[in-house]
């Protein structure tokens, strides 16, 4: 059950691939996608930077992307142009970089615009959005005035060294449809004032979460009905739970309930054209530790352009009559600008210095940011940057600055980088050793840049991934092609990058392993002691925090980064310095009460949720349990001897292997329908019968009222889609679970449900419902029902010799498989019981499949900054304020860094320490040896000792055992304690104290590490 939809004025009949797509349709939504669909992009220049945006662009899905540059490919590109290799040397750039372009995305035709030299204004015509790259500013203003005149959206952008900057002019009255990208606020209402400036109260569950300006409607009042579906509203917020709507006089007296709906404005936006903005720029900030710096990189740019047109070239690397000339230069403008104050001397001659610079985390960085921002222009989803954004990392820059001499060009691929950083340093990024962890979007970004910087020609990267490629891994994780569909990822990304940078062939080595306690085996004292750091390139929490672990306990810096749709977070973790990944935590998701799903949905999220503990409950836990009852000779005894869920269990055994055992397509369809009358019809009759719609609460107030909506049962029809959609999908399920061949032919499906008798329901006296969370849940068996007569009735696994049924493998993105197509209708079929909104099937995967949504501006950016950071590592800074912990909101678009934060101090005695520091004990000492050594080196007495779960030692242990443990060693203890060996690879053991100090205090100390 494929979703499609057609693309309006794109290609005729071309549906947006979904399964390529899913990840990004979340992020950007149908409609944009729609739209971009029909859009011609055109990026002139394909050096490192033009690339990077073209790629960006291809893999969000454009109607197509034309790229120009004559020029012929000279080496120094290799350093940052990944789709260049050395046989294209000499050749144009363009015309050798299309057919690599263009295996990124098939529904993205790449085209090579043909000509010579500079583009010109008539060549641009066809395009709804220009980006220049490397380009002069007189060039750039030219192509402007033309585009502005036109209604072409035009950006230009570059990268000089540590500095990059951005242009963008959207015309006059850009419509933004909207800002933000977050999903509309609605909640529900318990009062609306018949008023001039009527106030709306809200449930005071939650906030409503509005801002000032922003526009609601409403639906489902009861009383006022004037207001439901009523054109937008301006909101103006009284406070956390009420908002003021204008007037509401004769719209009569509000009685009962409703819903309150954001609705997103277009926002009308205005540019100005670069001529105005080279005298008078709008900067955007990236960073406010660098509030006036926009101003001066703004002057700096202009001069560097202004230098190139007069001479021919760019400033060469670090030359000081270069430098001089440029900020000559910088100053004429500035005072012709009207500037005021001095220019900043040493930013100008930095940039100068720099300008032929070209460096791939940088390229990463500017190049994720303006693939979004062209996206925002076709689009027209999220507030595009106004207008011209200068961002630097100059703390990247080796604490020790390279000479002159050192960072002359050496006719090498690494020439961009040699000429920011020198030769030296060069070499230091050469002989890096990295641990890469995960080679998904964030992994294969990470070693494309990687390869670029020629981190690890002389050192080594190990990369792990356990993951296969899957189809919507395409979107994003640009290492890897179709062909290459389930294959492991690390194998493919490790091969796709020593393509690109032949240097780290036999470099790369990747596994296949999941980080754990598992392969504490493989990634043990040896392996961390050969590798200088770890990157994490993971999507989930509890992988990163064992990460984190293993980083503090070997003392090795770790770089960590994630994305979600449009936002991306950076972190670094030094040792002795920060503070480590797991120092600092999210507050917990919100859960929804079991009672609220079970029996009192009032959003569709309560409903989705039931259907997905539903789809377990059916077709996941009853199979699973009946093969535990088949394979386990004594699976009676040990589930009656179990608490609680013994009866359930039996009763699911019996009703899956006895009662309801199917033997035909014919009886999983009966199955199925009646599966349908028992959660749609009785259930809800039954509720309704322990609690009528008129039902009041103690206090004589409704009890269905509020966030409890009365549900009416409903009534199964053939002909109703949603209906008849359930019974496919759920009888094809019940059909796997049993190894039956499913069915999809509407005739054999009505053939039988046409002769279903279904039997009649009463609802009975006594059956306890859960009103709220705090109520205890009913699982008292039934006392009609004798457990002895169940298991009586059960039939001796040895009579089913080798039958087994098959439980279902919940799987989201495999469309064909019924497993989200149940949970839509299971979950739509809900939401018509208690009048929810429905939800169609994209959305309820997302919420069903908990899927991140992604796209691969963000990841690009993110990975940028991380291997900013990482340059500062290779170069061993050791002062926090060198580092920087990033947060990117590209939708708005945010930038916010801060220091990353100080490891927290403790003490014992006048002793610091903090989270990296340990005790150490060399030779396996015996537990006698231990006791006196923190007694005779520390002054500290031990009260217990223990390792992992074993407690190996206590003050309070009897006499005799202590007698015995004291003059065992701590290896032999441990086993001694655990009853299990040690690893023959273990060679540390990671021991726990508890002391006290001179006064019989007790402290808190590090942990030891016992060196066996």
């Amino acid at each position: 059950m494929a979703s499609e939809m057609e693309v309006d004025g794109a290609v005729p009949g071309v549906p947006i691939d979904e399964g390529l797509y899913s990840r990004q349709l979340y992020v950007l939504g149908h409609e944009a996608m729609k739209k971009m669909a029909s859009s011609n992009v055109l990026i002139v220049g394909m050096k490192g930077l033009g690339v990077e945006i073209a790629k960006n662009v291809a893999l969000a899905g454009v109607k197509s992307v034309t790229i120009y540059d004559p020029n012929p490919v000279e080496i120094a590109d290799l350093g940052t142009q990944f789709f260049l290799r050395e046989n294209d040397i000499g050749q144009p750039r363009a015309s050798v970089t299309a057919p690599r372009l263009s295996e990124l995305n098939t529904y993205v035709p790449i085209k090579i615009l043909e000509g010579s030299g500079e583009i010109t204004p008539d060549m641009v015509a066809p395009y709804q959005v220009v980006v220049l790259t490397n380009t002069t500013v007189t060039k750039q203003v030219e192509i402007n005035e033309f585009c502005r005149s036109k209604g072409i959206y035009f950006i230009s952008a570059d990268v000089r060294g540590l500095f990059g900057a951005v242009f963008n002019d959207f015309g006059k009255d850009f419509a933004c449809v909207d800002a933000t990208g977050e999903q509309p606020q609605t909640g529900m209402i318990v009062q609306v004032e018949e008023d001039e400036d009527a106030i709306v109260t809200c449930l005071d569950e939650t906030r409503h979460g509005l801002e000032d300006g922003d526009y609601v409607t409403f639906s489902e009042i009861k009383g006022m009905e004037g207001l439901n579906g009523c054109e937008p509203r301006k909101v103006t917020v009284k406070g956390p739970y009420t908002f003021s709507i204008g007037d509401t006089k004769g719209l009569g007296q509000y009685v009962s309930g409703g819903l309150f709906t954001q609705v997103k404005m277009p926002k009308i936006l205005q540019f100005r054209s670069l001529k105005e903005s080279l005298t008078q720029p709008e900067l955007f900030i990236t960073d406010f530790a660098k509030f006036d710096r926009p101003a001066t990189l703004h002057v700096g740019f202009l001069a560097l352009s202004a230098f190139y047109e007069k001479n021919g070239h760019l400033p060469r690397p670090r030359s000081s009559s270069d430098a001089s000339a440029v900020l000559a230069l910088a100053k004429d403008i500035h005072k012709s600008n009207g500037g005021q104050d001095e220019v900043d001397e040493k930013i100008i001659e930095t940039l100068a210095f720099q300008a032929t610079g070209d460096l791939s985390p940088m390229v990463a960085v500017i190049g994720g940011f303006v693939a979004q921002e062209v996206l925002k222009a076709c689009s027209a989803k999220f507030h595009p940057m106004q207008q011209s954004m200068y961002f630097d990392s100059l703390e990247s820059l080796p604490h020790e600055l390279p000479s002159e001499a050192d960072c002359q060009p050496l006719g090498s691929r690494y020439d961009g980088q040699i000429a920011v950083f020198g030769k030296a340093f060069q070499e230091k990024i050469n002989a890096t050793k990295q641990f890469l962890v995960g080679s998904g979007a964030i992994g294969c970004e990470m070693l494309k840049n990687w390869s670029m910087m020629g981190l690890a020609s002389q050192g080594v990267i190990h990369v792990t991934d356990l993951d296969t490629i899957e189809k919507s891994n395409l979107n994003r994780q640009f290492l890897f092609r179709p062909k290459d569909v389930g294959k492991f990822k690390a194998e493919v990304a490790a091969a796709a990058v020593a393509e690109m940078n032949p240097e780290l062939k036999g470099k790369i080595i990747s596994y296949q392993d999941r980080v754990g306690p598992e392969t504490e085996r493989t990634y043990g004292d040896e392996f961390f002691a050969k590798i200088d750091g770890v990157t994490n390139a993971l999507d989930n929490v509890l992988a990163r925090q064992y990460m984190d672990r293993r980083c503090v306990f070997y003392q090795k810096p770790l770089l960590e980064s994630g994305t979600l749709g449009t936002k991306a977070n950076t972190q670094v973790v030094i040792p002795f310095l920060t503070e480590s990944y797991s120092s600092s935590q999210d507050p917990p998701e919100k859960s929804i009460p079991s009672c609220t799903v079970k029996n009192f949905p009032n959003a569709i999220e309560h409903c989705i949720q039931w259907s997905r503990e539903a789809f377990d409950s059916l077709f996941v836990n009853p199979p699973t349990t009946v093969n535990l009852y088949l394979s386990q000779p004594d699976f009676v005894e040990s589930t009656l001897k179990s608490s609680g869920q013994h009866f359930d269990q039996l009763k699911q055994i019996e009703k899956y292997l006895v009662k309801e055992r199917p033997t035909s397509f014919a009886q999983c369809i009966e199955w199925a329908r009646l599966q349908y009358e028992e959660n749609y019809v009785n259930e809800i009759r039954q509720l309704l019968f322990n609690l009528p719609k008129d039902q009041v609460n103690s206090n004589g107030t409704p009890f269905w009222s509020g966030p409890k909506r009365a549900p009416d049962p409903l009534k199964f029809n053939v002909d109703n889609a949603l209906d008849f959609e359930y019974i496919v999908a759920a009888a094809n399920l019940h059909a796997f679970n049993y190894g039956l061949k499913g069915e999809s032919d509407p005739a054999v499906f009505r053939k039988v449900l046409e002769s279903i008798k279904v039997p009649e329901f009463t609802p009975k006296s006594g059956v306890k419902i859960q009103v709220n969370e705090n109520e205890p849940v009913s699982n008292e068996p039934n006392p009609d029902e004798d457990i002895d007569s169940i298991v009586n009735s059960l039939p001796p696994p040895s009579s089913l010799a080798g039958f087994r049924l098959v439980p279902v493998d919940f799987e989201k993105d495999d469309d064909s498989n019924h497993h989200i197509d149940f949970i839509t209708c299971a979950s739509n079929l809900r939401a018509a019981n208690y009048g929810i909104t429905q939800a169609d099937r994209h959305k309820t995967k997302l919420i069903a499949g908990k899927i991140i949504p992604a796209i691969a501006t963000t990841t690009a950016l993110a990975v940028g900054l991380v291997c900013l950071e990482l340059y500062k590592i290779i170069d061993r800074k050791n002062k926090v304020e060198d580092y920087k912990n990033g947060f990117v909101n590209l939708a708005l678009p945010f930038f916010g860094f801060s220091e990353p934060i100080e490891a927290a101090k403790q003490k014992y005695g006048e002793t610091e320490w903090t989270l990296w520091d340990r005790f150490e004990l060399e030779g396996n000492p015996t537990l006698q040896e231990f006791i006196n050594w923190f007694k005779e080196k520390h002054n500290l007495e031990i009260q217990m000792v223990s390792q992992g779960v074993s407690m190996l030692w206590s003050s309070f242990v009897p006499a005799k055992k202590t007698a015995d443990r004291l003059n065992m060693r701590m290896s032999e203890l441990v086993e001694h304690v655990s009853k299990k060996p040690i690893e023959p690879w273990v060679k540390n053991l990671l021991v726990e104290v508890m002391v006290n100090d001179e006064n019989d205090e007790d402290v808190e100390v590090p942990y030891c590490l016992v060196h066996i």
